[in-house]
């Protein structure tokens, strides 16, 4: 109970008591005066360099990813006049092929991790995975917040859990998804309170396999956790939509969504991610103003 207690205490300096109705509105009037002057090819080239390249089929295989892989290498060769991705995201057991393979300099290689995409194992399963990722060369984890029980009030569990991945993940980033599409603007801004609380690096939308995935209501109460999280405590959290984005403008209205919420700060590629993998070949083809698929 005192344990409880303490995560009441900290959610309990923040408002939480967010009406749906009310975030979409403000959402909808923040795009529609500031999303058009973002819709330029800086800010796609950036938004390009952002991108966690993920694969996290059913039918990944070693050839499939090493080929995934390759195609980041030679992209640098084929467009040096553009960015290359932030990072290349695929399950635990294809760690040890991309870190092998991977030739780009500043690529980080991010696993999920701690049973993907449920989160419904024992925690030692999870530690056990996590483990093995990072020894196989992840430079970066994407975890699942135990959404059940959070749901549930559990509030000491999901910390704890969160916490002790974090000590497996030491100085390498760790991300926490909050699956936001299940829950309501009030939950998600606990949950984002919560995983910041508990060790997160970054906090992360969704797994893309739920819908809804990531929306712009959803970015926007996560970033507006983030600005006062990082007010109160100094300590600056990245964000990262995954899910759900298949469009450049999906693209763009969260790039707007972090650039009126929380500041240039976070506007580089170590503090903004999108995690998808459709959404690189249509920002390249816009980029380069013809149809491309390169990934």
């Amino acid at each position: 109970m005192e344990e409880q207690n303490k995560y009441e205490k900290m959610l309990a300096m923040y408002d939480t008591n967010l009406d749906d109705a009310q975030v979409a509105a403000a959402v909808k009037d923040l795009l529609s005066r500031h999303m058009q002057e973002n819709m330029t090819p800086e800010v796609k080239k950036f938004l390009f360099g952002s991108i966690e390249l993920t694969t996290l089929k059913t039918t990944d295989s070693e050839e499939s990813v090493l080929k995934f892989t390759e195609r980041v290498n030679d992209f640098a060769n084929d467009y040096p006049a553009l960015p290359h991705v932030a990072t290349i995201c695929v399950y635990p057991n294809f760690a040890s092929i991309v870190s092998q393979s991977l030739e780009v300099e500043g690529v980080e290689v991010a696993c999920v991790s701690g049973c993907f995409p449920s989160s419904q194992t024992f925690l030692e399963v999870k530690v056990a995975e996590t483990s093995l990722a990072l020894r196989d060369g992840a430079t970066e984890i994407d975890i699942v917040m135990s959404v059940g029980k959070f749901l549930s009030g559990d509030y000491e569990s999901v910390c704890d859990e969160i916490s002790e991945l974090k000590s497996i993940c030491g100085d390498k980033k760790m991300k926490v998804i909050l699956e936001s599409g299940m829950l309501n603007a009030g939950q998600v801004k606990k949950a984002s309170l919560l995983a910041m609380y508990a060790g997160a690096d970054y906090i992360k939308t969704s797994t893309g396999k739920e819908k809804p995935a990531a929306t712009p209501e959803a970015a926007y109460v996560m970033c507006q956790a983030i600005k006062e999280y990082h007010e109160k405590t100094g300590i600056q959290i990245g964000f990262k939509p995954a899910g759900g984005l298949n469009t450049v403008e999906d693209a763009v209205a969260m790039y707007t969504i972090v650039k009126e919420v929380l500041g240039e700060k976070w506007l580089t590629n170590q503090w903004f991610r999108m995690g998808t993998s459709r959404l690189a070949n249509l920002l390249l083809s816009d980029i380069e103003g013809t149809e491309i698929n390169y990934f």
